[in-house]
């Protein structure tokens, strides 16, 4: 028997239905018997849903108010009178199973499923296998209009139904047109049989995934604004109703190996990718998750690995993966085996540890652990900073795609000895940033992310003569995307105040930009970190005028980097001057190392948050090859080091160490002169060299 379903939302109705994340408010089902071609009772439930504001098109087209629904049942009753009025329809046709049979996916996928997951009702096995009629009618009538352009209204006439929508209430036409369309399929003509019926994953299932794959590009989204803690479990909910591929879920992490908000998904076909992209900015508790296309590229390289060892502990399948984070590096499997205790016991004991190491053996202090059910693991959560020898220790839910970022980063880092020459050095041309507080600057709020220098100097039409030479400075947040801001430098403070008062609120593609007439002073605070808005100025998280320049998780191969795109990237925009303990009156040109893709940056800064003061040169020393570092002191015969003395590498120092610590730690000893120039704390890529949790380096 087939079970005929339609619903309804209190919003977006047809081809969006769902996608607006509103809540359910109509369910409308009759039952039909295949094999002796009776129909039941046509039953029509109202759902009380928590918000009851309806949208414009709802009230329209369904007829229904406020007042009405208030009366109503709430979700979970209803499903449990659908569930008592079938079976009773069932055994009046004596019959004992159905499946369901809806018009299109929508109504399952997009509105059941996840209503119901985020309210914590358990859904009966029934809505885990339907019929699409969409696609049972174009296989029925192959000549007929493709699937997605099929309606209810388009079946009925091809098939040349008599029926007026007009003349039933909302959801009753429907129901009774998809039982006639379902009558006619199985006529003589046709005897059309319902075999393949679309299924939900009851769970998400874990497993490996090798760069060998190949992956359709047409199956991957990327979800960005994830809550840090989420688990792809957590990510599997999100998407519930829609079926994801088996280890599908990669979560992604940053230069310091956490988790960024981001993760990689991957669907079982094309068809689950294009429903999962409706679920843009629905959300997670509550923030609101934006989904975005994604190639198989990117997911193999977050999700793909090589090693053997890797693919070895993760062969167990349906494990719950636990990462722990901060062990000693003497740490020993019996020592992780005796923290977990008895009452959380690993998987295949010693089998299902996996600690986490650098290429030439050395611990990074990272491990991952097997869990055989979810009770096992939330007792080795509860263990979250408790002490292992002298340490507290992280646990953090993890996933088969971390496990293969995590080792494929660290097995990947290279060591001091093998760098290769990744880096070449460029004399900076001679522009810089204005600072005053002359006006003559405008600030442009709002911009589309897609935006780029082009889309600008389109905006600013014939005001693009009066900006200054690489006066454009688009303002990037902390991930390295555009922020909706940017600054332009102008000619002049009449030029600025015009742009001003003939751009604002124009469009730029589908949004209006705000732009206002600022200093070159005020644009520095904002580059350095601090906030401008109405109220005034914000400081910048840190007192220090200075910003630490963007740092690159790899090297690529050198490349000769334009002129043009050096001017673009200017170290003197970010960077004081070298302050050395006797003026020269020609002081040596500084030499900069930029990374190989600099020569694709289109922006002038990174908005990154401001560490101790360091100088080009010695961001040059320390982030470049020996040789290439001795090829720029042959050239200039002036020594790298800004100034007399030696460095001093410091390593295992506490995370929360500061500046005062290390001077009190040296009290006595003669350091680099003038204020704290002599203490550089590391780049992120400086560190990726060197191979330190956390050190700093005096001069």
């Amino acid at each position: 028997s087939l079970v005929v379903l339609f619903g309804a939302t209190a919003g977006a109705y047809g081809a969006k239905l769902g996608s607006d994340e509103r809540e359910l408010i109509l369910l409308v089902w009759q039952v039909v018997d295949l094999h002796s071609k009776k129909v039941g009772t046509l039953h029509k439930s109202l759902v009380k849903a928590d918000n009851l504001d309806l949208s414009d098109q709802c009230r329209e087209v369904s007829g229904l108010t406020p007042e009405g629904l208030g009366k109503a049942e709430p979700l979970d009753r209803v499903l449990q009178q659908f569930s008592q009025l079938v079976s009773s329809d069932l055994k009046v046709l004596g019959r004992s199973s159905y499946t369901l049979c809806s018009d299109g996916q929508l109504l399952i996928r997009q509105v059941i499923h996840p209503e119901t997951s985020k309210k914590n009702f358990l859904l009966s096995d029934c809505f885990y296998s339907f019929f699409d009629l969409r696609k049972e009618f174009h296989t029925c009538y192959p000549s007929s209009a493709a699937v997605k352009d099929q309606t209810i209204k388009t079946m009925a006439e091809y098939l040349g139904l008599g029926t007026d929508e007009a003349e039933e209430d909302f959801g009753v036409w429907q129901v009774k047109t998809m039982v006639a369309i379902i009558l006619s399929m199985l006529s003589e003509g046709c005897n059309h049989v319902f075999t393949e019926p679309e299924t939900v994953k009851y769970k998400y299932e874990t497993g490996p995934c090798s760069k060998s794959e190949t992956v359709d590009s047409e199956t991957v989204i990327r979800a960005r604004g994830l809550p840090w803690q989420s688990s792809d479990q957590d990510i599997a909910r999100f998407f519930k109703g829609l079926n994801i591929a088996k280890g599908g879920v990669a979560l992604c992490l940053n230069s310091q190996g956490r988790r960024n908000g981001e993760a990689l998904v991957r669907f079982v076909n094309s068809e689950q990718r294009d429903l999962a992209l409706e679920r843009h900015k629905h959300h997670m508790g509550s923030r609101y998750i934006e989904v975005y296309k994604a190639t198989g590229e990117e997911f193999l390289k977050i999700a793909g690995g090589t090693s053997n060892e890797v693919a070895q502990f993760l062969s167990k399948e349906n494990q719950v993966i636990i990462r722990m984070r901060g062990l000693p590096f003497t740490a020993t499997q019996e020592d992780v085996l005796g923290f977990l205790g008895p009452e959380c016991p690993v998987t295949g004991g010693k089998e299902g540890l996996l600690f986490v190491k650098y290429p030439d053996g050395r611990p990074t202090g990272d491990a991952f652990v097997l869990f055989s059910c979810e009770e096992y693991a939330q007792n080795a959560l509860k263990k979250h900073k408790e002490i292992l020898g002298k340490r507290y220790i992280e646990l953090f839910r993890s996933t088969a795609a971390e496990v293969q970022q995590v080792l494929n980063r660290y097995m990947s880092t290279p060591l001091i000895p093998t760098l290769p020459t990744p880096i070449i050095p460029v004399i900076p041309p001679p522009y810089t940033i204005a600072t005053g507080s002359i006006r003559d600057c405008v600030r442009l709020r709002g911009l589309p992310y897609t935006a780029g220098i082009d889309d600008i100097l389109e905006f600013m039409g014939d005001a693009t003569g009066d900006i200054k030479p690489h006066g454009v400075h688009m303002v990037l947040n902390q991930q390295g995307r555009p922020s909706g801001d940017a600054f332009i430098q102008m000619k002049s403070a009449d030029k600025a105040f015009m742009v001003a008062q003939k751009c604002h609120k124009k469009m730029m593609k589908d949004r209006y930009v705000e732009v206002f007439q600022c200093s070159g002073e005020e644009m520095n605070f904002v580059l350095m970190g601090g906030t401008l808005n109405r109220s005034g100025l914000s400081p910048p998280p840190c007192k220090l005028p200075c910003l630490s320049p963007p740092a690159y998780a790899a090297f690529q191969t050198a490349a000769v980097i334009p002129a043009e795109a050096a001017a673009l990237y200017q170290p003197q925009a970010l960077l004081p001057t070298t302050r050395t303990p006797q003026a020269s009156a020609a002081a040596p040109p500084t030499v900069t190392y930029y990374p190989a893709q600099a020569a694709q940056l289109y922006m002038n800064y990174t908005a990154y948050y401001p560490s101790p003061p360091v100088s080009p040169t010695t961001v040059g020393y320390l982030a470049a090859p020996p040789g290439a570092v001795a090829a720029a002191a042959t050239a200039t015969h002036t020594p790298i080091l800004p100034q007399p003395g030696a460095l001093v590498r410091m390593q295992g120092l506490p995370y929360n160490t500061g500046m005062k610590e290390i001077l009190s730690f040296f009290q006595g000893y003669q350091y680099a002169p003038d204020d704290y120039n002599g203490l550089i704390q590391l780049s992120d890529q400086a560190r990726s060299v060197l191979q330190a949790p956390k050190e700093w380096v005096c001069l």
